[in-house]
């Protein structure tokens, strides 16, 4: 059984959904997918015309800004639970059908949507976190940093100089920016913006079974079962030299009976940075060398739908009886309530086999 989930005999799905603050007694289906690739959720739902009179298809044609608050609930509608609030994005009127389809995005929408003229040179990365948040009436829920982000640019000389990336951009793609100079983690849950470190496995939210679920699926990329090696290469004109890092990953205790990673050679990645300093040209190996090898091993699920995971928790999954048994970070959950199948939810999980990572030999 999951945890944080009522019994089966108590099990009661039910969906609420409210545009513009007011119940939509229509609504009958919903699908939310979330993520966690600096990526907006989105939301789809179908509503049947003709319960709600205030909501006719004289609104939904007319109106030009309309809040979906898409909430769940398992207790028969004693408690709901909300997935996702954000403005459609599209309306599409079946006057014959009597349904509309409204879909959208969270309120990562506000930040994908506006551009930024702004120097920041003297801010830190949390202070212009907070200040978008702010200018998009969310909730900033942000840990400091100390930086000045005018240094990432005058170290980072494959970007634009300050003045012409802010003028480029969006706030989402400068936050984005800031989230990977500083190995931190972005994104809007209901009404706050989140900027914080990277999620790391350290406690397990869930653990699931086989049992547990509809469909399973166990995959494994072999490229990335090997040793993989990361360098990076640069060229700092400041300092008038060029030097390498690298770092390499190795799979512990392979149960590949009369094999070993060692049998292979190992999967290497160079890359090539202008200005950075060692320092920083080690934070890009290792920052490199844990995407890679995360994507080693893959698990795919369906199950009854639950509210308490997020693309943001670590699962354990347990009872196969192979090596796919370990922890795994949450790459995206679908969630979706339909009349004919239920409240059902699909979950996408990545990881690497354990590993023991090593700082190479650097050269200058």
């Amino acid at each position: 059984m999951l945890l944080n989930e009522p019994p089966p005999s108590y099990r009661a799905p039910r969906l609420c959904l409210l545009a513009n603050g007011q119940i939509l007694t229509g609504a009958y289906e919903a699908e939310v997918a979330s993520n966690n690739h600096f990526s907006a959720d989105r939301f789809d739902a179908v509503i049947a015309l003709g319960p709600d009179p205030w909501a006719d298809a004289c609104f939904w044609s007319s109106e030009p800004d309309v809040l979906i608050d898409i909430q769940l609930g398992l207790d028969g509608g004693a408690n709901f639970t909300s997935l996702i609030q954000g403005f459609a994005d599209k309306v599409s009127i079946d006057p014959v059908g009597g349904v509309v389809r409204v879909s959208g995005r969270d309120f990562t929408a506000a930040l994908i949507g506006a551009q930024t003229q702004e120097a920041f040179s003297n801010r830190t990365s949390s202070e212009i976190a907070t200040i978008f948040a702010q200018r998009h009436g969310l909730v900033p829920c942000v840990v400091p940093t100390s930086t000045p982000v005018g240094r990432f640019y005058q170290s980072d000389h494959e970007s634009l100089t300050l003045d012409r990336f802010s003028g480029a951009t969006t706030e989402w793609d400068l936050l984005v920016y800031l989230a990977r100079q500083e190995s931190y983690d972005a994104f809007v849950t209901g009404t706050d913006l989140c900027f914080q470190p990277a999620a790391q496995i350290s406690t397990i939210d869930q653990v699931l079974y086989p049992a547990d679920m509809m469909e399973l699926r166990l995959e494994r990329a072999l490229t990335l079962a090997r040793d993989i090696q990361v360098t990076v290469q640069s060229w700092n004109s400041l300092q008038q030299m060029a030097f390498t890092e690298s770092v390499s990953s190795t799979i512990s205790g392979s149960s590949s009976s009369g094999s070993s990673s060692s049998a292979r050679s190992a999967q290497q990645y160079v890359i090539m940075r202008p200005n950075l300093t060692p320092d920083k040209a080690l934070a890009v190996a290792q920052q490199r060398l844990s995407e890679l090898s995360r994507h080693e091993r893959v698990i795919e699920f369906s199950m009854p739908g639950e509210l308490a995971l997020t693309p943001r928790s670590t699962i354990q999954l347990d009872g196969t009886g192979t090596d796919f048994d370990q922890a795994y970070y949450i790459d995206s959950i679908e969630r979706t309530f339909r009349p004919q199948t239920g409240f059902i939810e699909r979950v996408r999980a990545s990881n690497s086999s354990p590993r023991t990572n090593s700082v190479l030999n650097s050269t200058s």
